[in-house]
């Protein structure tokens, strides 16, 4: 990988590099991690990610992963049944022990309902969080291993979410995958602190085109800190300016 901004350019270590912020030092924070086609879908033909960054994302993707304490997921995208366990490289397993993280990030999988497939492997072979509201667990039980965080009354709350994660589960660098409509709602609530924007050589055109967002309430004002380029893959980072 090669890094463009901040000059000079040179090739870079992308685990030292994606290492580079306060979550690798124990301090709090949230990390948006996702890829796009150039013009702007962030799936593919088959309505996924895979088709989009090839390799060079991928490689990125698994460090990202690698370096969080708990990888965040909405539950739209958990019902595909796409997101299985958190598993590790043995590179990767080594460089992450390294700093100080021995086991894989569990899967925190934010749903408001709880209505999702409980015999997916994310489940029951992997560690995993899920994420709800009082009121939706009053209706619905969260089988054994499952561990359970209640965040808000009648809906999820997510500052409340990321705030107890850090405090009673220890995760203080959180990675979302999105969906895009958890994505939105951690910008909207002032929660993000960066947006790692993995932009794909690629045209999807508009019969298969998702958006990267949801409707936003208020305006959010990106600052670039860093760009990288591998195998085509322009990868965009930046500091959200709404922070808490």
């Amino acid at each position: 990988m090669r890094r463009l901004l901040p000059e000079p350019a040179v090739e870079i270590d992308p685990f030292e590099a994606y290492r580079d912020v306060p979550g690798a030092r124990g301090e709090p924070w949230l990390r948006i991690g996702m890829v796009m086609s150039a013009d702007g879908s962030v799936t593919d033909e088959q309505a996924w990610t895979d088709g989009l960054g090839g390799d060079a994302d991928f490689r990125v993707f698994r460090i990202l992963r690698a370096l969080a304490d708990g990888i965040m997921v909405g539950a739209t995208t958990i019902r595909t049944g796409r997101v299985g366990p958190h598993r590790l490289r043995p590179e990767l397993r080594a460089r992450r022990a390294a700093i100080g993280k021995p086991a894989p990030a569990p899967i925190v999988v934010v749903s408001g309902s709880l209505a999702l497939d409980w015999t997916l492997p994310l489940f029951t072979a992997g560690e995993s969080i899920v994420v709800t509201s009082a009121a939706a667990l009053r209706s619905a039980k969260v089988p054994d291993p499952v561990q359970v965080l209640s965040a808000g009354e009648d809906t999820v709350d997510l500052a409340m979410a990321v705030r107890d994660l850090r405090e009673r589960f220890g995760l203080c660098h959180l990675l979302c995958e999105g969906g895009p409509a958890l994505t939105t709602s951690l910008i909207a609530a002032g929660l993000a602190d960066e947006l790692c924007l993995n932009l794909a050589p690629t045209l999807i055109g508009g019969g298969h085109h998702t958006r990267l967002l949801g409707d936003l309430p208020d305006r959010a004002d990106l600052e670039p800190t860093a760009v990288y380029l591998d195998e085509g893959v322009l990868f965009l980072r930046y500091a959200l300016s709404r922070r808490r």
